[in-house]
């Protein structure tokens, strides 16, 4: 069966607007790779006026939702993935690791925690639904890309967060990449090779997984 590269990914902009489009170059490439692969919306501030909660808790659902459809969409429900970038990769690693977001009218016993996770520059340390902070017990494996000059995201933050996953026995690999900023795996960003290095990674991580065979093609 084919896998879910999630209703996901989750877009970024601070939580605030942006368009699941972002990751639209990256899902045609999962496609064509053999994967099921979804873009997810979900409310943002600038339009919906909501706050980071609902935003997490939009994130859960979409993934308990794909869940549930599981058959109709010719996914493996054991096998889906969330990811995301920046705040969109806060919503993916939140839905990995925070308990008791649930919206009160669905059903429970379908989980809306992914089983693997791909962050890109994601958000993992902040004041509150700090990933991080949350972070009490084994989580998905999880592949974090980030730009180590990323003045948006410290990379220490990352380094903290894949320290702790390890040390509650989860697997987290970390690609740092020299003199890249906030956003640099983008399609679209200079001559795209960020962006065909970060998939290529991603693409490497989900095969180490069986949820791919062969080489990368991106």
């Amino acid at each position: 069966m084919p896998t879910l590269f999630a209703t996901h990914p989750f877009f970024g902009g601070s939580w605030l607007g942006e368009s699941p489009q972002q990751f639209e170059q990256q899902c045609r490439y999962l496609v064509s790779r053999g994967m099921v692969a979804i873009t997810a919306d979900y409310r943002v501030r600038s339009r919906q006026h909501v706050e980071v909660v609902e935003c997490v808790r939009d994130a859960e659902s979409a993934i308990r939702w794909v869940r549930a459809h599981a058959q109709t969409l010719g996914v493996d429900p054991d096998r889906i993935v969330a990811s995301g970038g920046s705040a969109g990769g806060h919503l993916a690693a939140a839905a990995g690791v925070i308990e008791g977001l649930d919206e009160v009218d669905e059903d429970l016993k379908v989980s809306s925690k992914p089983n693997a996770l791909i962050l890109f520059n994601p958000v993992l340390v902040r004041k509150e639904l700090s990933p991080y902070d949350e972070l009490r017990s084994a989580a998905p494996p999880a592949i974090i890309l980030h730009g180590k000059a990323d003045t948006a995201v410290p990379f220490a933050t990352v380094e903290m967060f894949a320290a702790k996953m390890r040390e509650l026995g989860s697997r987290c690999d970390v690609a740092g990449f020299d003199g890249q900023e906030h956003g640099f795996f983008n399609y679209g960003r200079g001559e795209n090779e960020m962006y065909r290095e970060t998939l290529r990674r991603a693409d490497e991580f989900l095969t180490s997984l069986e949820y791919l065979k062969g080489r990368p093609t991106p």
